[in-house]
């Protein structure tokens, strides 16, 4: 090696380290004296070569850590944002691999492709290879270690989208597909003093998907059967057979709870939903329904454009940089071009609390104002519309209610910063009912909500009546103490008020229904919580709701302490119930929860007491964990004590979940009685390549194809892997949003390769979205490659070929040596180091005689 500066040429001691694998390769170097002061560095592959005169493969693109042109697969970065990962072609320039983009890719990434009239020229399939000529102060960076493209575009050159925003090119509807989700419990209890009892629950959600349509149901079967005890009295066997099937009771129940159908609507940012469902309860109560409704759904929406937020507006006087902090913590920064800027997309913050704004210029000089902001839970951003619209026939839950066709609609809508306007109305042929409200913001003092329902019913006994309910909700977060305070409901209504349910579910006949003349009169709720930092934190829940014509409340209090030291946790909580006609009940109780990893990984010891306002006090230790590889095996014991004749208590119980179904198990006994339960959970998803078992399924999942690759953990998924096909189901997945996917490669077996690890999937709502893992069966092979009597030169580049076919790539080491996966037990391999007739040969390579060590075959073969 030598270095060339300050007219200085010396020798040095290089000492390098090289590293292949899986058609990488990078050589660190460490040099030698420390007098080498500046300078070009001028890189001599004979050096590298271990006899020193050998002929050394072309390592020019590696002269400044460059890497071969070609297509890689990489992780897109747009101003140190990552917005996707795909295929991209590279090309050397000025000993760098720049990315070749058309326009239309410049476009969807946001670039505002109007304002380069170069641009425009070029037609959307036009390449762009050197982003500074077209776009001015635009770069592009690849680093090949990571895979990833950096592009960094000014701001002003970008058309906005927020923070966060997935293409929606790219929300992936899914495969058509049949699933069906189960959960089957079953127990059986033994009784001293009422004699036996079985219970069977199987609980079915099925469906099918086709295209963007999700097909669903929601059925239930129950299973009873119970048996009386007797005294021991003396029975012949056919009267003791009698005497039970007189005391046996069995039940079974099938119950079919909802069907629909359902889509989403992109245009219009919303879901339609035919058939039996319910309302979203945004304005009025949650009301069953079988007919029609189309609803805004706010899952499509990136997550910087959720919630409710300010739009901050601000004028810069140069290329600016801005940034956002509430109570001293920065929350956003950007840059932003000469001129007025919005900045819309700030993540949903707490519900209160200034923020300051900061405008530093490029001269230094810094301006610096206020923007207000609070929130209650119904509002919404600038500018955004939520609505909700429904039509068919209400579904009641209890007996002898009326089931009437009705319709119901609803708009929030965000007017400005601090205001928001919302209305709704529900009518049917005896009922209609409409809201009127607004959200307000008041800056340091909080934010309040105020609105009116007036509403006109006439019950099924030919009355008529006439009344408003009023609501007032509160919100207000005091930062610097760490309090969240929050009165969600002050409702009041008058005696002729009835809420739609209330009009339809009370019974014909007057001296059965006590709702008649029982209405809600007021309702309040009150939550309040104090972090106390180390010291743990406080909470106060409360909930009062009192009715015309009825003496009493019923009324929730409930508050607690909770702290961490050293990992031990410590609680406290206190609770109060009552209502009309019952007496208070009250309880005090105390946990603590120790872990016991000194002894035992994974493992906890509980203890929890508590007593109530009849002195029944009771005592439980708890001692739980986790178990096995991919801690997929939880379990816990317990033993109680009461006093009052509670006595002893205690049981056991285990969790087992793997790729094919979530395995439960309990044994439980008290002084009376001893319980024995059982539980399966699963799901089962037919889709064009087969048959695939998991454990219980979400809405929306991911479907993980790697043909013949069995037995691949799926990373952060307890439990999941592979089947002996190479499918497994991830059974829970973000609906828009980049969900990650990946296996693990210790996990895989000898024979077996996998060209990437990571997918990223974007379902749509109910999608069943593949992640299509590229497999290779093979062996794992450390080849040494002779060529006449010498070993191929250091940096020759490899092609395994298998019936004219390329399945794998390579980088000859400093002694010959060439790792491959995916080896067929025969395959050819073209090696060139150059661009010389003799500087190229080629292997036909038979693994049949290779040795094997840890998996990997290692063989010596001529190239010829």
């Amino acid at each position: 090696m030598q270095l060339k500066g300050y007219n200085i040429v010396r020798t040095v001691q290089l000492r390098c380290r090289l590293a292949i694998g899986s058609g990488l390769i990078s050589v660190g170097c460490l040099l030698d004296p420390s007098e080498v002061r500046a300078g070009e560095l001028y890189f001599d592959p004979y050096a590298l070569d271990p006899r020193g005169g050998s002929v050394a493969a072309d390592l020019s693109v590696f002269a400044r850590g460059g890497q071969l042109p070609g297509s890689y697969r990489v992780d897109i970065f747009l101003n140190r944002t990552r917005i996707a990962n795909r295929d991209i072609s590279f090309i050397l320039e000025n000993n760098n691999l720049n990315p070749q983009l058309t326009v239309k890719d410049l476009g969807e990434m946001g670039v505002n492709i109007a304002a380069f009239p170069a641009l425009m020229a070029l037609g959307e399939a036009g390449i762009v290879s050197d982003l500074g000529r077209y776009i001015p102060e635009a770069t592009a960076k690849f680093d090949f270690s990571q895979q990833r493209l950096d592009i960094l575009v000014p701001q002003a050159s970008l058309n906005f989208n927020a923070r966060n925003r997935v293409d929606p090119a790219l929300w992936d509807q899914g495969l058509p597909a049949l699933l069906m989700r189960y959960n089957l419990t079953g127990s059986r209890n033994n009784s001293d003093l009422g004699g036996d009892t079985s219970n069977a629950f199987l609980s079915l959600r099925t469906g099918g998907n086709l295209g963007a349509w999700r097909l669903r149901n929601n059925s239930t079967f129950t299973y009873s059967k119970s048996s009386r005890g007797h005294e021991q009295e003396d029975y012949t066997d056919d009267e003791s057979h009698a005497r039970e099937n007189e005391s046996a009771k069995t039940l079974n129940r099938w119950q079919s709870i909802n069907t629909y159908l359902q889509r989403d609507i992109q245009r219009i940012g919303g879901q339609l939903i035919l058939g039996e469902n319910s309302t979203s309860g945004m304005l009025f109560e949650s009301l069953q329904f079988r007919g029609v409704q189309i609803a805004s759904d706010d899952s499509m929406l990136p997550d910087s454009q959720r919630g409710f937020a300010p739009i901050v507006r601000g004028i810069a006087n140069s290329s600016a940089q801005v940034t956002i902090r509430q109570n001293g913590n920065v929350i956003y920064q950007t840059f932003v071009a000469p001129g007025p800027f919005a900045i819309r997309d700030l993540y949903p913050t707490a519900g209160s609390g200034d923020l300051q704004v900061t405008v530093r210029e490029e001269g230094g000089t810094e301006n610096s104002f206020t923007q207000p902001f609070s929130s209650v839970p119904l509002m919404q951003r600038e500018g955004r519309l939520r609505y909700e619209f429904t039509s068919g026939q209400y579904r009641s839950d209890v007996n002898n209610g009326r089931e009437p066709f009705f319709a119901q609609g609803g708009l929030i809508y965000g007017l400005s910063n601090i205001s928001t306007l919302y209305s709704g109305v529900i009518g049917s042929e005896d009922y209609v009912s409409a809201v009127a409200g607004v959200g307000q913001g008041l800056g340091k003092l909080g934010s309040i909500s105020i609105d009116v329902t007036q509403a006109q019913t006439h019950l099924n006994d030919s009355s008529r009546h006439q009344g408003q309910s009023w609501r007032v909700q509160y919100a207000k977060d005091v930062f610097h103490s760490g309090t969240t305070f929050t009165l969600a409901g002050y409702r009041y209504s008058t005696s002729g008020f009835y809420d739609f349910k209330e009009a339809n579910e009370i019974s014909p006949v007057k001296e059965e229904d006590w709702r008649r003349n029982y209405t809600k009169r007021s309702k309040m709720q009150l939550q309040v919580s104090q972090t106390l930092g180390d010291f743990g934190s406080v909470y106060l829940n409360a909930y009062q709701q009192d009715y015309w014509g009825k003496q009493g409340y019923d009324r929730t209090f409930g508050g607690g302490y909770n702290v961490n030291v050293n990992g031990i946790n410590l609680g406290l909580s206190v609770n109060n119930n009552q209502s009309p006609g019952n007496a208070a009940n009250r309880q005090i109780a105390l946990n603590l929860q120790v872990p016991l990893d000194r002894f035992l990984k994974n493992s906890w010891a509980s203890f929890g007491g508590q007593i109530d306002n009849r002195h029944r006090s009771s005592q439980t230790l708890t001692v739980s964990g986790l178990a096995l590889e991919d801690n997929n095996l939880s379990y816990a014991v317990r033993e109680s004590l009461g006093n009052q004749g509670q006595g002893n208590a205690g049981g056991a119980n285990l969790t087992y979940k793997n790729t094919y179904a979530t395995v439960q198990s309990g044994y439980s006994y008290t002084r009376s009685s001893q319980q024995y339960t059982a539980g399966l959970q699963g799901g089962v998803v037919a889709h064009p390549f087969g048959v695939t078992l998991s454990q219980s399924l979400g809405e929306t999942v991911t479907l993980v194809r790697a043909p013949g690759a069995s037995g691949v953990k799926v990373q952060n998924q307890q439990g999941v892997r592979t089947d002996w096909r190479g499918y497994a189901v991830v059974p829970f997945a973000s609906t828009y949003r980049e969900n990650r996917v990946a296996l693990i490669p210790d996990s895989l077996g000898d024979n077996v390769d996998i060209t990437e690890t990571v997918k990223t999937v974007v379902p749509t709502l109910g999608a069943i979205v593949l992640a299509d893992f590229k497999t290779r069966s093979g062996s794992r092979a450390l080849v040494t490659l002779k060529n006449q009597n010498d070993v191929v030169p250091f940096g020759a580049s490899v092609i395994m070929m298998n019936n004219s076919e390329e399945v794998g790539t390579g980088i000859v080491g400093d002694n010959g040596e060439v790792y491959l996966s995916g080896v067929p037990d025969k395959a050819t391999l073209r090696i060139k180091w150059g661009n010389a007739a003799n500087q190229a040969c080629q292997v036909s390579l038979s693994l049949l005689n290779a040795q094997i060590a840890g998996g990997v075959k290692i063989l010596t073969v001529p190239c010829t």
